[in-house]
């Protein structure tokens, strides 16, 4: 497999990855402007974008655009991070053009209907009105709020209801000015690709758009912590557990993530074993490491019935502090091992290849290989391991989101007290 990097004059940047063997493709725009890029006033702005990219162009109907796509036997969708919006289809090969001049088209001529504007409007709003009623996508919201409050990176994706019915043509128009310029884009493609082609047909549709302007400053992300409680009747409580982590630049990440996932990353996980399967605490329960630009945390989830959530709680802290003083070498290979097969095995098809190379150029400019990344995941000492999970039991910056019959939940303030006792 060959990865492949070129830059047009106004910075509009372009990568690929051939991958041998394959008939199809996946190819899209990441645009470096995501929740983190809004200002107060725009909350949700960029979300609302992206719904509206499928909504009409100066060339295509919305309906058209979902007819050409799909005539071809391919798929078309978007999404948006905290970081970053990104546009993208998979095709056979011989329809990478058409892909890319319907994603081009959707980025360079959208319309912003004022009818469609309102059906999408009322879309987003059912959107929200949704993750409301859904607990366990709604209390990670709110950590992220109290883990960064009073911060762009710590606001809603969606935005609130309010702001999202305020929203018309300008505000959508003015945020693709600020941050839809070409040295914001990053083309890019993984499968039966030929780099030349694509980068023939890129500047064709983007080499002329005039070089961003200077980048607005984003506010740095600031783990600051708190706590959330939501007191609801509902059947289970909603425990998310936050804590300071490591920026995806830094090279602790590695150390992060093995930490996460030697903590709560799978069924011989240290909380699922003790949790769920020596004490039925819960049915769901894991840990992840997520990061930013600037900053990231270790996060934990877990659900448990009332009566129930003080003594999850009270296993958590004390699972976090054991693995401080315990942790193993052969918990220390088999999170390696989990690491490894997860990024190779999800490496394996080209959608999830494209997303690599637009995250890697992002955040470093170019593309490692993947051998640079497992030689990482297998750098991490246990002496290391250990000591991070220590930081993380003791020292780091904690948030607390509950949500549902929390009477007898823990506060943060108790559970901190255990820390420094």
């Amino acid at each position: 497999m060959t990865v492949r990097q070129t830059t047009l004059p106004n910075g509009f940047r372009i990568v690929t990855e051939d991958m041998p063997g394959l008939q199809s493709a996946s190819l899209g725009i990441w645009v470096l402007a995501g929740g983190r890029h809004e200002r107060a006033e725009q909350n949700g702005i960029a979300h609302f974008l992206e719904h509206m990219a499928f909504k009409g162009t100066g060339r295509r109907t919305a309906l058209q655009i979902a007819e050409e796509i799909e005539d071809v036997g391919g798929y078309i969708n978007a999404y948006t991070s905290r970081e970053m919006t990104a546009y993208y289809a998979r095709v056979l090969k011989d329809d990478i053009p058409l892909g890319l001049d319907i994603i081009a088209d959707i980025l360079l001529n959208p319309v912003f209907d004022d009818r469609e504007i309102e059906v999408e409007r009322g879309v987003i709003l059912q959107e929200i009105g949704q993750t409301l009623d859904t607990p366990d996508d709604i209390v990670f919201d709110w950590l992220q709020e109290v883990s960064y409050p009073d911060q762009p990176i710590g606001r809603s994706i969606l935005g609130e209801a309010e702001r999202v019915q305020g929203f018309g043509k300008s505000d959508l128009s003015d945020f693709v000015s600020e941050h839809y310029g070409p040295g914001e884009m990053i083309l890019a493609a993984a499968g039966a690709v030929d780099h030349e082609a694509i980068c023939k047909l890129a500047e064709g549709y983007f080499g002329s758009m005039p070089p961003s302007g200077p980048r607005l400053v984003v506010e740095p992300a600031r783990f600051i912590g708190g706590e959330r409680r939501e007191a609801r009747a509902l059947e289970q409580v909603h425990f998310a557990l936050a804590f300071d982590g490591p920026d995806y630049r830094d090279p602790a990440i590695w150390t992060a993530q093995l930490h996460a996932t030697a903590l709560g990353g799978g069924m011989s996980s240290r909380l699922f074993q003790e949790l769920r399967e020596e004490r039925g605490l819960c049915y769901t329960v894991f840990a992840q490491a997520g990061a930013y630009a600037d900053g990231g945390s270790t996060t934990i989830y877990a659900g448990t019935a009332a009566s129930q959530i003080a003594e999850l709680a009270e296993v958590t802290m004390t699972e976090l502090f054991r693995a401080a003083d315990d942790l193993t070498e052969a918990e220390l290979d088999r999170a390696r091992a989990q690491m490894k097969a997860g990024m190779l095995m999800g490496l394996e098809g080209p959608s999830n290849r494209a997303e690599r190379l637009a995250r890697m150029v992002a955040i470093w400019g170019h593309v490692p290989t993947i051998e640079d990344a497992v030689q990482r995941i297998e750098a991490v000492t246990l002496p290391e391991l250990r000591q991070f999970a220590g930081h993380m039991a003791s020292e780091a910056r904690t948030a607390l989101a509950l949500y549902g019959p929390i009477e007898q939940a823990p506060t943060l303030a108790e559970m901190s007290a255990r820390r420094a006792a």
